[in-house]
């Protein structure tokens, strides 16, 4: 086990420096530097004022002593300033990102659990047209955009019933109803290859053999069924994470909830490099940590994972 815990980890970290050293390059590609690009929006700035905005922020030394000196930065979590504000890219992010937490993460359970309920009650189910209906869901759910939805119960709730306020008034349906508009989008991928495991742990021989037993449907799809097609659905929630943060910014945006969507918004709006390197580093970094998780987690589901030396893809497992 440690050794496996060892290479997962020690991958999560190569890939976090490499998306350091890939965002890093991008901002070298730009036209000019991050603060001639931001200043030059007013066109009242002369270039002594961008000279010395340059030697503060250091874009005044050669690339390899700004890369080298933004990546000890990041050992110390220091992201750098933020061009418009003045204020750490750090500051500014954890200032807002507790909201962007709190939405995402509550979304992303319900998501879980949507799904669950969703492919427990299309597999448990005896009524075949129930089952396709249900089985139909998750498609539907991913063809809807997450702005649209938002908009619409918008238009329902707050304007034709005015049971929700526009705007976030600390109500529990201000709270929800993003936190289900987000699930319900999140919850389709999940869904779909959970209902696509499923379908083929059940063509399994032991499945069988647990029927000639006499176990319960429910014993069978709760007991043996999900674990085995856990797996997959596992992998597929990690990816989901950049599905789940961008969702979340649209979310916010339509809600006019503040948090990391806002923060985003204000930083393409006004080429705020550095604060949009840091968002991109923070993304990558989430991501490549969800997906560790998952990573850690699958040994737990199929513990012949760490006898393969950790090479091998999730397996269907044994009942």
């Amino acid at each position: 086990m440690a050794r496996y815990l060892a290479q997962r980890v020690g991958q999560a970290l190569l890939v976090v420096w490499l998306a350091y050293t890939l965002v890093f390059l991008a901002v070298q590609l730009l036209p000019s530097d991050p603060v001639t690009i931001f200043l030059t929006v007013d066109s009242a700035v002369d270039q002594a004022a961008i000279d010395t905005m340059k030697s503060q922020y250091g874009y005044d030394q050669p690339l390899a002593v700004q890369y080298l000196h933004q990546l000890a930065g990041l050992f110390s979590g220091d992201f750098g300033y933020s061009l418009a504000s003045g204020q750490s890219v750090r500051d500014r992010i954890s200032g807002v990102a507790g909201s962007t937490v709190a939405l995402a993460g509550s979304a992303f359970i319900i998501a879980v659990v949507i799904a669950v309920l969703l492919v427990a009650a299309a597999t448990l189910t005896r009524r075949n047209a129930v089952r396709r209906v249900l089985v139909n869901l998750p498609p539907l759910f991913s063809a809807i955009p997450v702005f649209w939805l938002g908009l619409v119960l918008l238009e329902l709730l707050s304007i034709r019933w005015g049971v929700m306020s526009l705007f976030p008034d600390g109500s529990f349906l201000s709270l929800a109803v993003p936190v289900l508009v987000l699930a319900i989008i999140v919850s389709a991928p999940v869904a779909q290859v959970l209902l696509k495991g499923m379908n083929h742990v059940y063509e399994q021989p032991f499945i069988d053999v647990l029927r000639a037993k006499g176990a319960s449907r429910s014993w069978i799809f709760f007991r043996h069924a999900l674990k085995n097609a856990a797996g997959p659905a596992l992998t597929i929630t990690g990816i989901t994470v950049g599905t789940l943060f961008a969702g979340s910014v649209i979310t916010e945006t339509v809600f006019a909830r503040s948090g990391l969507g806002s923060v985003v918004l204000q930083a393409v709006t006004t080429q705020d490099v550095p604060l949009v390197q840091g968002l991109v580093l923070l993304t990558a970094t989430v991501f490549v940590v969800v997906n560790l998780i998952v990573d850690l987690l699958y040994p737990l589901l199929d513990p012949r994972i760490l006898k393969s030396n950790g090479q091998g893809a999730p397996r269907a497992l044994a009942a």
